[in-house]
């Protein structure tokens, strides 16, 4: 594909065909965690849409001016809540954004234990996405309960790890906050293990059910043009057929020492995205088994880095990593002071959202929910 196919793509326009009356529509929010920060203004031609605005953003933490006022280790739990789903990929990314400023360097063990902690946040991501899908879709509890159950266990390792179950803070600048507890990469061998037939479940209950297929094949596309015109990273992305994993791109971590796929879909479409985190959660086994059999014994601090009196030289640094839902970034920039003049985060969820419109135009309202339950958001991350 071209860049000039790339410039070349524009929206579709939808007019009202038929007596020309308009119906417009609130819908949303839909779960408690919309309420207030998140809707969508729909304009309806009998069951079509023709226009949707996603209205979004009024969470106001004030997150990253909270962050410029304090140190930049204050800064990590905020990280947590974010997306709350992944607390651990997100303590991650801000990590490496201040290591990069910092000059610091991350023990081998340490790089091990992160790729460890993310790529299990990761499948307990995707398997709650496809749960919370597939609750949107109708399937009230099966799904969703099967997920949980498989995340529960995950949760049970972070909480052994960190001390809490969601709001997980344990990476630190340079490397992480604690050893492994005694026995903890057992009880996580035991769960990796477990984790193909949890996955060869969903894919029996779901993948060739003809209710997903009839409600998820064809709707819902997000073309790779726009997807990259828009900035769309994570699965979404590699939905619509474009191939961008930051893992690869970007070999952050020690992410270059291990053997993956990257799955790709054909059209885009709600069913791509469902399969893309079937297929990805299946290559996240396998790089947790190369990871559990690899790990080294070692420290797992940089001795250089130091938590009080922290103050990086002036500069500034964007460290980024794949999180389960795409890009997730941070931006920052040092005065030399103990705080950082400038802080920016680059959330996947915020910026994957700006699509909606354009994925529902055209489609029957029955479909909105769905497609924007494919999108897999967390609005703390939507939070401007």
């Amino acid at each position: 594909m071209t860049a000039t196919a790339f410039k070349s793509y524009r929206p579709p326009i939808i007019e009202a065909d038929g007596d020309g009356e308009v119906l417009e529509v609130a819908m949303g929010p839909h779960h408690p965690s919309t309420h207030g920060v998140f809707r969508m203004d729909v304009a309806l031609d009998g069951e079509r849409v023709i226009r949707l605005k996603p209205v979004f953003g009024y969470l106001h933490r004030n997150h990253e001016k909270i962050a410029e006022k304090g140190s930049y280790l204050a800064s990590m739990p905020y990280t947590d809540r974010l997306d709350y789903f992944c607390s651990l990929t997100n303590n991650w990314a801000y990590a490496l954004a201040v290591e990069k400023l910092a000059g610091l360097e991350v023990p081998e063990r340490a790089e091990y234990i992160r790729v460890i902690t993310a790529e299990l946040t990761r499948i307990q991501n995707h398997a709650s996405a496809i749960g919370f899908l597939m609750q949107e879709m109708g399937a009230s509890g099966t799904p969703l309960m099967y997920a949980f159950r498989e995340r529960e266990k995950i949760l049970d390792l972070f909480e052994e790890l960190t001390g809490s179950r969601m709001m997980c803070n344990y990476m630190r600048f340079g490397g992480c906050r604690s050893e492994l507890p005694t026995g903890w990469l057992e009880k996580v061998k035991v769960i990796v293990a477990g984790f193909p037939a949890f996955i060869d479940e969903i894919e029996a209950l779901l993948t060739s059910n003809e209710i997903l297929m009839a409600r998820a094949q064809g709707v819902g596309v997000l073309t790779p043009e726009l997807a990259v015109n828009a900035g769309i990273t994570g699965p979404m992305l590699r939905a619509a057929g474009v191939n961008y994993d930051i893992r690869k791109v970007d070999h952050y971590g020690i992410y270059d020492r291990f053997t993956f796929r990257v799955p790709l879909g054909d059209h885009g479409d709600i069913y791509d995205r469902y399969m893309i985190r079937v297929l990805e959660m299946r290559e996240s086994i396998g790089i947790l088994e190369q990871a559990i059999r690899d790990i080294p014994a070692g420290p797992i601090m940089d001795p250089k880095s130091k938590i009080r009196g922290f103050r990086p030289k002036v500069g500034e640094a964007y460290g980024r990593i794949e999180a389960p839902k795409g890009e997730l970034g941070f931006y920052l920039i040092s005065d030399g002071t103990s705080n950082p003049y400038r802080y920016r985060v680059r959330p996947p969820s915020l910026i994957n959202l700006t699509v909606l419109e354009d994925m529902c135009l055209g489609q029957n309202v029955a479909d909105v929910v769905l497609i924007f339950g494919s999108v897999d958001i967390v609005l703390g991350e939507v939070d401007r």
